[in-house]
């Protein structure tokens, strides 16, 4: 296993973990149409942990990759929420906003290229 992969799932477990340590960053700047913010934070943190794990086995991989990617595409709105609203954008220079949603687009094709 390339040791890659076991930085992209680091990154995907600790990403996971910052979801029960800091909630409300997260909750902070996801866009108010989206209901139930307190328990989507933790489902996606939840789901980043399960799939960052399950990078590391041949078994679950193929699953993992796809949720990741999927994951990675439902975070889209909160992006481009943050880059649009101030408050959301945890006062982050523009720069680093963009830089962070073009970052999702560099994350999907990591991903998919252990398909």
């Amino acid at each position: 296993m390339s040791w890659h992969l076991y930085i992209l799932s680091g990154i995907f477990i600790i990403a996971g973990i910052f979801h029960f340590i800091k909630p409300k960053a997260f909750m902070r700047i996801m866009p108010l149409y989206i209901p139930y913010h307190k328990q989507l934070v933790y489902l996606s943190g939840i789901t980043e942990i399960i799939a960052g794990i399950g990078l590391l086995f041949a078994q679950t991989r193929f699953f993992s990759i796809w949720s990741i990617i999927c994951m990675l595409i439902l975070f889209f709105p909160v992006h481009i929420h943050m880059l649009m609203n101030k408050k959301a954008g945890l006062n982050l220079p523009k720069s680093i906003l963009i830089f962070r949603l073009l970052l999702q687009f560099g994350l999907i094709y990591w991903a998919q290229s252990y398909l």
